[in-house]
């Protein structure tokens, strides 16, 4: 079975860009919170 890839918004991406750049909590927590790979957060 093929799944969907998800597609975020620009202002979700921003959002959650915000929140790392911040660097109040881990990038896994933030991936946690957010529901996305932490590579994501990276790139």
């Amino acid at each position: 079975m093929k799944q969907n890839r998800r597609k975020h918004s620009p202002s979700f991406i921003a959002r959650v860009t915000l929140e790392a750049l911040k660097g109040e909590k881990a990038t896994v927590e933030l991936a946690s919170r957010f529901e996305v790979h932490p590579s994501r957060i990276h790139a």
